[in-house]
Formats: structure tokens, sequence, C-alpha cells
């Protein structure tokens, strides 16, 4: 564990140095829980963000797009139930005075009940070699048994206090677990309180004409209050879906784990909606097809994994995250909720207008069912960026930090470097430059030594990377280098656009998930 938080240290170093990812208002000395994202970043990030639209809106006839505004009517989120349920169970340590999620805190012990499991099954795993039975182990060792069987009753005592709301059991829990701050090292506890995680500020020019307006803290309501909207103008058919990207903001206590969890961050959500009963049938369906959107991009299928919710959300009938494996374990990056007919009805409850779909085929009129699919694109950009990080040995001696980022989704999709700064070379690979560009995010670059060069792109994860030398200038011909396994090839210069686009293009990554 600690060797994956020195990997992960590096990484975000690494963010930093290359321009992906900036502490946001550093000359002031930052603001916790805020980045900003840099040159390479923010092109990473778009990538992405084309990757998941793409596929949701070329791929399926029935699903649009909007953008709807960030200020929103405060009575949606009196209808959305964010303004009276939208709260984190908070608990102080009294010594260190800091402030933590109760239920974090808990998750944090039973992850290191599991872990202690672990090393007593990796200790015995070492001891027996071919022979061991893992399985087996699992059951029948006394001590793996007693700290699994402690897990269980912890974990059941969990999940009955946070479906109850039972904020008296969380503090118990933690009292009885003995949980110490990590700070302190204490257990003087406070009670646990539950806190908005809403941001609010006023709208209107004066004190007392203003109105208090909310940040919102989702993008679904957004797509649920224009669902009407939608469906009349484009004369849309259930079933069909409502796509947005955009911003969302909540006044996060315990933001940490760099990207993973900030006060402003970026959704990227699908709200489908369909007939009542047939709910179930598309929440498969969406189940599966989002693992795949993410397995096409290559970063391992091992890891993924479902995570059933124990407690489902009070709009809920079916939750199912879809987990990473991050360097600080296996952390959600995207749920796929079924969410009843509660957002529509709640809308039309409180707005008083009426926003059921007439069905043809059935001749009535119903409030659909919605499934819901939503990725957060900063959890999204972490795991491609920590699945791809990589220090590799080379032989002789030598070493490069190389980032293997899915080819479609990189900053930069090749790089043009002069062998040496004379002899017609810079001008020649300017000509190669000004040919690719429009079609590829293209560099051009000829400081330093060929080698230098050449680490610097694998550090931000460049595919290609194409030397022009003497020899291009007799016949027409360079050298393309590929970044992962930096095996070098002569290749025509007619041919570059051909070779690239073949393995660069996000309509290669869209074609996987026909």
């Amino acid at each position: 564990m600690a060797q994956q938080e020195d990997v992960f240290k590096k990484i975000v170093a690494h963010a930093k140095e290359y321009g992906f990812v900036f502490p946001s208002s550093e000359i002031y000395d930052g603001l916790s829980a805020v980045y900003d994202y840099g040159q390479n970043g923010v092109e990473l990030k778009n990538n992405i963000k084309r990757y998941w639209w793409e596929a949701m809106t070329l791929l399926h006839e029935n699903i649009v797009g909007i953008d709807s505004a960030i200020f929103m009517h405060p009575t949606i989120w009196k209808a959305s139930g964010h303004v009276d349920a939208f709260n984190d169970p908070l608990i102080d340590n009294r010594d260190s005075k800091k402030r933590y999620r109760a239920d974090v805190l808990i998750e944090d012990h039973i992850a290191r009940l599991d872990e202690k499991i672990d090393k007593e099954v990796a200790k015995a795993a070492k001891r027996f070699g071919d022979s061991f039975d893992e399985a087996l182990f699992r059951q029948t060792n006394p001590r793996v048994a007693e700290v699994a069987a402690h897990r269980e009753a912890v974990h059941t005592r969990f999940a009955e206090a946070m479906n109850a709301g039972d904020l008296d059991g969380l503090r118990q829990i933690i009292i009885d677990e003995e949980i110490v701050d990590p700070v302190s090292g204490t257990r003087n506890w406070t009670e646990v309180r539950q806190f908005n995680l809403m941001f609010r500020t006023e709208m209107g020019s004066t004190s007392e004409g203003a109105m208090t307006v909310y940040l919102r803290p989702e993008t679904a309501q957004g797509i649920f209050v224009n669902y009407l909207n939608v469906q009349k103008t484009g004369r849309m058919r259930i079933p069909f879906g409502i796509a947005q990207i955009g911003k969302a903001f909540r006044n996060e206590i315990v933001a940490r784990q760099f990207i993973f969890r900030m006060r402003e961050f970026e959704q990227m959500e699908m709200q489908f909606f369909v007939r009542p009963g047939d709910e179930m049938k598309w929440f498969a369906y969406w189940k599966e097809w989002r693992l795949r959107w993410h397995k096409a991009l290559g970063l391992g299928d091992e890891k993924y994994r479902y995570h059933d919710h124990e407690k489902l959300a009070h709009y809920a009938n079916a939750a199912t995250d879809i987990e990473f494996q991050m360097p600080f374990g296996f952390k959600e990056v995207e749920g796929i909720h079924s969410r009843t007919d509660f957002d529509l009805s709640q809308h039309e409850k409180f707005s008083g207008k009426k926003i059921q779909y007439f069905d043809p085929e059935l001749n009535k009129s119903y409030t659909p069912y919605v499934i819901e699919t939503s990725i957060g694109v900063d959890r999204m950009f972490l795991s491609v960026l920590c699945s791809s990080y990589e220090e590799q040995a080379l032989e002789g001696g030598d070493s490069r930090v190389v980032l293997h980022l899915p080819a479609a989704l990189a900053p930069v999709k090749c790089a043009v470097m002069p062998l040496v700064r004379k002899d017609g070379l810079p001008e020649k690979a300017r000509e190669i430059v000004d040919d690719l560009k429009f079609d590829f995010s293209t560099h051009y670059d000829e400081k330093d030594s060929i080698g230098k060069r050449y680490r610097r792109q694998d550090a931000i994860g460049t595919p290609y990377c194409i030397t022009v030398d003497h020899q291009t200038l007799e016949d027409g011909t360079v050298t393309l280098r590929e970044r992962d396994t930096m095996q070098q090839t002569r290749v025509a210069v007619a041919d570059l656009h051909r070779l690239i686009h073949s393995s660069v293009s996000l309509n290669s990554l869209l074609r996987k998930l026909k």
C-alpha cells in the first residue's frame, strides 16, 4: 500500500511537471481541493469528453444532447430533495480540530481489515507455493476467519446505520472500533451531524430583493426540467435519452486524493427515459454497455469491477457503480442508476405543470421511468493517468517515464523533429507539420538531443515521433518511432497520414463498441 502511495505521489508530481494539472491559484498558495487543467491536461480531458459524447450521440440515434445553465430556480433543488437530504455525516476530533466524514472513517477501517486478511493470504501463498489453495485457506484459517467475521459484523452495522440515517449508530461504530484520528492519534470525537453540501449564493441587485440560488450539485436536474422541451421539439419517442456534460459543485469537507474528490468538478450524464416496467431491462443494457465503453480504452479489463449498492438513494430501485483500481484502491468512476419516476413526478408536483409523455402505441399518458449513467470527467481523467504511468528501466542502465495513454485520447498525436537544425531539415519538418496539423494535434520540436526529445514526448504520452534526417531530402522517407515499443521504422512521408490515423482516430475506439 505504501508503495502504491509513493507511485501516486509521483503521478501527481508528473501531472504538474508536464502541464496536465496545476493547483488552482498557486501563486496565492492555492485553494484546497480545486485544480486547473494545464495545456496537456485540457487536451486529454477534451478527448475523454469527445469519446463519451460521440459514443452517446453518434452511436445511439435516440440520444440527443443539451447544455443547461449552472444557475437554476431554487425550487428545483427542493423538488429533487437536495435542500433537505443532500448531506454528509460529519464528525470532529477535539484534539486535532479536524473534521471528517464519519462514513469515510468507517469505510477506511473496513478497508484496513480487508488488507489484514489479504496480508495473511499473501504470507501463506508464499509459504505453500504452487500447492496453495486460497479459497480453502480463507475458509479454514482461524485468524483469517476471525478477522473476516469481525469485518462482516462491522459492515452490517455500518450498512444498517447508513440506510436508517442513524448518526448515533455511526458514532458508536467509531467508538467501538476504536478508530483514531489520523492526525492527532486520539479518539476524542464529537457527535456526528449532517452538513449540506450545496454552495449557495444570491441573485439580484439589492439585498432585500435578492433570491437565494444554488450552484448545481449535479447536472441531472437540468435534463429533467428540459425533458419535455427536448421530447416535443425533437419529436422523440420513448425510449430516448438526453446527454449533458457540465460543471457541478459540492462543498466537500473530505476533499482529497488529488482530483478524485473536488469541490468543482465536471460530470458526463445521460438520462434515458423508458416505459414503466421496462426499466430493469434498460438498466441491464446500460450497465453492460457502459463497462464496454471503459474497457475499449485498453487500460486493463481486470482493473474494473461492478459494485452493487446496498444503500439505495430514496429515488432508486437499482444502482451499480463501475469501480476502477486506482493506486489507493478500487474507487467509483461511474454510477448507473434506475431512478424510477421520482424526478419527473417531483417536478410535476412542485411546478404544477403537466410533464407526462403521451405514448401513441399504448394510447395513454404516463410519467416515464429513468435510467441514469453518470460519470465524473475528473475521475475518468485520473484513472487514465494512473493506469498509463510507467517508470521503465531500459537496456544499458537507462530509464524513462512513459504515459501509455490510449492513442485516441493522447493530447499530442505526433511530434515532428528535425535531426539537426540545419541543411534544410527544419524546413522539411515544418512542411510535414503543416500537412498533418489539420487532422492531428502535432508538435514541432528541435531543441536538445533527439534522445531527450523522445523522452519528453514519452512523458506526455505522444504515440508517434517523426524524425526528419538527410535521407528524407533524398528519398522522401522519415523515421517513425512508436511510443510503447520504441520501435523505429522507415516510412514514406506520403504514408504518414494513413499510418497515424489508423491508430489515433476516435473512430477506431468507437468501432469497438458496435
